[in-house]
């Protein structure tokens, strides 16, 4: 269900209040890398409007087309076939899609600048 939560990290991170590496933005979705990286290029891909769970979000074909997108950006970005998504909402209750590169890979995860430039250069 749809809602404005004031309290959301997410949805101030979507309306600016908090700053972010984006990755991608268009009109309903916003990703950015995830601040406690568990890769290099570890993105949350969020609806901008409030919804607990993804399964709420009304155009979620469109959502998980974007999630598509970034996640074939960060197998060129950091030369690897292996992609991670997760979906589970417990830590942050505003629908999230997380999409996590190889764990194994060498890159610096906290180097957000570097990373964030890897994968927008792929889009």
């Amino acid at each position: 269900m749809k809602s404005n939560d004031t309290n959301c990290v997410f949805c101030k991170i979507a309306s600016g209040e908090i700053p972010a590496h984006k990755v991608f933005e268009d009109e309903n979705f916003l990703a950015f890398l995830d601040i406690n990286p568990q890769s290099p290029g570890h993105v949350q891909v969020i609806p901008k409007e409030h919804y607990r769970w993804v399964w709420d979000v009304p155009n979620v074909g469109e959502y998980f087309e974007v999630a598509r997108k970034i996640a074939k950006a960060q197998k060129q970005a950091f030369n690897t076939d292996f992609v991670t998504s997760k979906i589970v909402g417990d830590e942050v209750h505003h629908a999230h899609i997380w999409l996590v590169p190889d764990w194994n890979l060498k890159e610096d995860k906290k180097n957000f600048e570097e990373n964030v430039e890897k994968i927008r250069k792929n889009l």
